[in-house]
Parts: structure tokens; sequence; C-alpha cells
């Protein structure tokens, strides 16, 4: 199968410049767009793109700001709305150019929090989203920094040390202590806007959230807890939600010795609403 591969520059409302690329097979089926989680980026889904693309979906892949390839300071963002904006900017590039497809977003760890916001403020504008590892409300680790101010410490930098729980597969841990592409750490700001202002937002408005969703999570994840997503889905408006923990995955569920099958469940899930 032929795939047609393709990068470009496009700026956000606010000027900073996203890294976004597309993997297009021959007669696409669906297409899907791919945000991707804290200090990592989009080229980290290589082979989720390619089993997609087997399957006979387009993938859209891009950069949050401060992110990988896209402009923006690293490991910041002003205000957690501008997450959401971009992803709605990419979504509606994805849709305008397949306008004939159905179309969804996949979302995991932070990224999930980003597509659960989008599901929440643009209804009816996709045939789906998924959710791996999403972070969906405030981890019981943050939850006592409510309320706290923190711009007098806004680039205060917090050291990622993500890696050893990401993954249980020791190559996928070592490769990604190794990418370049991935923040070595992230700001206050960011924290107390995604993984606390944000995601109280999003836990405020969960019940208006009425997408059709498939809603996955490791059962073992040392990162974002799985009661995120079981609470999450207990509270969603969907009338047509799924919830499946993999027992003993990590974070990265999409990155586990199992990721195939987890994979196989997301296409089998897109292709049941195309």
């Amino acid at each position: 199968m032929q795939i047609k591969f393709q990068e470009a520059k496009v700026t956000a409302k606010d000027g900073v410049e996203l890294y976004v690329s597309q993997n297009v097979p021959e007669n696409p089926k669906a297409a899907i767009v791919i945000v991707h989680g804290l200090c990592e980026h989009s080229g980290r889904y290589d082979y989720v793109t390619a089993k997609f693309n087997s399957r006979g979906f387009s993938v859209y892949r891009f950069d949050n700001r401060g992110h990988g390839k896209s402009g923006g300071d690293r490991g910041y963002v002003k205000d957690f709305n501008e997450f959401i904006d971009d992803a709605a900017q990419i979504v509606e590039m994805a849709g305008h150019q397949n306008p004939q497809l159905p179309l969804f977003t996949l979302g995991h760890s932070m990224g999930g929090f980003i597509t659960a916001c989008y599901g929440v403020k643009h209804p009816g504008r996709l045939a789906g989203q998924i959710l791996s590892g999403a972070a969906t409300m405030i981890s019981p680790l943050l939850a006592g920094l409510e309320g706290i101010d923190f711009s007098a410490n806004a680039r205060d930098p917090i050291a990622n040390a993500l890696s050893a729980q990401v993954s249980r597969d020791p190559k996928i841990v070592e490769a990604y202590v190794n990418d370049p592409l991935n923040l070595k750490e992230f700001t206050t700001w960011l924290m107390s806007e995604a993984l606390i202002r944000g995601a109280r937002w999003l836990m405020d408005q969960t019940p208006s959230y009425t997408y059709p969703c498939l809603i996955l999570h490791g059962g073992a994840d040392q990162i974002v807890a799985p009661d995120s997503s079981k609470q999450f889905h207990e509270r969603i408006g969907s009338k047509d939600k799924s919830l499946k923990i993999y027992d003993g995955l990590y974070h990265e569920i999409l990155n586990e010795p199992e990721k195939d099958t987890v994979i196989e469940d997301i296409s089998a899930w897109i292709a049941g609403r195309i």
C-alpha cells in the first residue's frame, strides 16, 4: 500500500507555528488526529500510524506548542485553552481536507485531556474520540496545590521524571530517555494550567461531554491513575461509551509489549463507526 507523507507548519491564532504531519493511504476510510502527551512529541507515534494506515485510516499528527518541532516556549503554555484551540485548528484542517470521511481524535495522557476538552467545547464535529491514559481529572498528587497562585514561579522548571514509568519495555524507556525531541523539563505554569486549572475545568464540564468514545487505560499506570478514566466514563453524558482497563499495562499502552492488541481494539472500534 502506498502511503503519502507530508509535513507542514501551521500558524496558530496567536502566531505560534505548529508542526503537522500527514500519513495518507490510498482510498482512506477514515481520518484520525493524534494528540500527544506531556513532554513527548508526535514522532513517537510512527508505529501506531503505520498500523492505522494499514487499516485504511489517514493519520494527522502535530506537536503541541512548546513541544517537539512546534514553536512556543519549551514546556510552557500561557493558558490551557491554547492547547485546545491548537487541536481544534488541526482537526478543522483535517476535516476540510477530508470532507467525505468520518473524523476521529486519539489523545494520550495530557493529549487525552486536550482531546476531552475539545470534545466538550466542540460537540458534533467528530465521529468519535479515543482516550489513552487520559489525564481527565486532577491527580491526587496535585490536589493539594489547587488554588495556589504560581505566577511568581511560572517559569520554574519541573524535571521530566516519567521515563521509567512509561512502559514495561526497556527499549521503549531507553528510546524515551535518548530522544532529543522529548522535553527534559517543563514549567510550573504548564503544570498549573493543564494539570490543575484545566483539569478542574474539565471535571466541572464532564457531564456535558457527549461524543461516542473509547476510553482506554493501563491497569498498572503509575503516571495517570486508572480511576481518572473510570470516573470520566461514569460521569460523561455519552450514550455510546466504552471503557477498557488493560491489566498490568503501564501508562503508554500504545508502547507496551501488548500494543498490537490495543491498536486492534481501537481499529475495530473505529471500523464499527464508519
